[in-house]
């Protein structure tokens, strides 16, 4: 972030919360400020000779003194939870889960061969958002993955929103918006369903299949009987007369075998203030992780700041840009899928570096293949 590109003097920490947390299990903060910031999610380990036949460490435990010792640590575990949940996340958003990440997807990267390595630090303004590059404004459209009915599909719309976008871009000269279809993604279950899923799914199915756009598949909010990516729950058009109450609303439809179809060359995770800004600067906005609180439901505007221990990941956004307050204070501007009604015209603005919910520690991106 700014203020440690400017030398601002920090320290590089090990924490004790796993390998999974900060930095490959270690974290920066700022020096003389108490910052408590995850600044990554996953990461992976090597096994090593302690592993192979002839070096295992074995402890025998019979089969009765197993199970006592598995029933007391489960009470202390379950003690402990009550005792300490609700100061490490809003027990209530457990419930809202529509992001969640899956195992499955390798979310390692390394900066020096990322897409935006040749980005110094010095060349990272201060303010910058894809809102407004030289008066135009390259963002797709804005979604609200609660309507027609509820469904859990944040994740399908931040990817698709930053594909789209990322189209956009590419394609500068031809002044024509494009908007990626996310109920085709629920549709192929690619990556998930209305009760959740992972975006790194979105851009693996995108690598490998394709995503065509909202003209072919409009958002319904539901998943379909089947997920089996079908043609016809990929791209359809339907006929006179409609449906009657109560019959396959796909009876005088036929699928569209020929359409616009987008790919992505590559795709991978990105985490850590630095490294998000220069990914968004070098090919656009990028979709995160957050910890959504009943407190964040209720924002209706300014800069959000809210401070959650260990932030559980629930909902995914789009982060567009950064800016800065007159003050000096470093936010992040990002896109929700809640509608324009929701936050500012559908925006919202969340403080960078700290008690952001968690916003910079499991991000995601995708480039575009676009022939112009």
């Amino acid at each position: 972030m700014g203020y440690h590109r400017r030398r601002t003097p920090y320290w590089i920490v090990r924490n004790s919360w796993g390998s999974y947390w900060g930095e490959y299990g270690f974290f920066r903060i700022v020096a003389g400020q108490n910052i408590l910031g995850i600044e990554t999610y996953c990461t992976w380990g090597i096994p090593g000779a302690t592993w192979e036949d002839g070096a295992r460490n074995y402890t025998n435990t019979s089969a009765a003194d197993y199970s006592v010792v598995k029933k007391q640590i489960s009470h202390k575990i379950e003690r402990a939870i009550k005792k300490f949940l609700p100061l490490f996340s809003d027990p209530a958003a457990t419930k809202k889960l529509c992001y969640r990440p899956s195992a499955k997807y390798n979310r390692t990267f390394d900066p020096e061969t990322a897409p935006w390595s040749h980005i110094k630090d010095e060349d990272v303004p201060v303010n910058f958002t894809w809102q407004n590059v030289n008066g135009v404004n390259y963002l797709s459209w804005h979604r609200n993955q609660h309507i027609p009915q509820y469904c859990g599909s944040c994740w399908a719309q931040a990817a698709t929103s930053v594909i789209a976008d990322r189209i956009n871009i590419l394609r500068n000269e031809t002044n024509i918006t494009v908007s990626i279809s996310s109920q085709a993604i629920i549709d192929c279950a690619a990556g998930g369903d209305c009760n959740g899923g992972d975006s790194m799914g979105v851009y693996e199915f995108a690598s490998t299949h394709g995503v065509p756009e909202d003209s072919c598949m409009a958002y319904e909010a539901m998943d379909p009987p089947k997920e089996d990516c079908s043609p016809i729950l990929v791209c359809k058009t339907c006929t006179w007369p409609p449906a009657p109450p109560g019959k396959d609303t796909n009876d005088n439809c036929t699928a569209v075998l020929s359409y616009p179809n987008w790919k992505v060359s590559s795709y991978g995770s990105v985490s850590g203030a630095a490294n998000m800004q220069k990914a968004i600067l070098a090919n656009g906005p990028i979709s995160c992780g957050m910890d959504v609180t009943n407190q964040f439901e209720a924002y209706t505007g300014g800069v959000y700041k809210q401070f959650v221990l260990v932030p559980m990941l629930n909902h995914e956004v789009s982060v567009v840009g950064w800016g800065q307050t007159p003050q000096g204070q470093n936010y992040w501007i990002v896109r929700n899928s809640w509608g324009t009604f929701w936050g500012e015209w559908g925006f919202f603005r969340i403080q960078m570096g700290s008690e952001n919910l968690g916003i910079e520690t499991q991000c995601s991106w995708a480039i575009p293949i676009v022939n112009q």
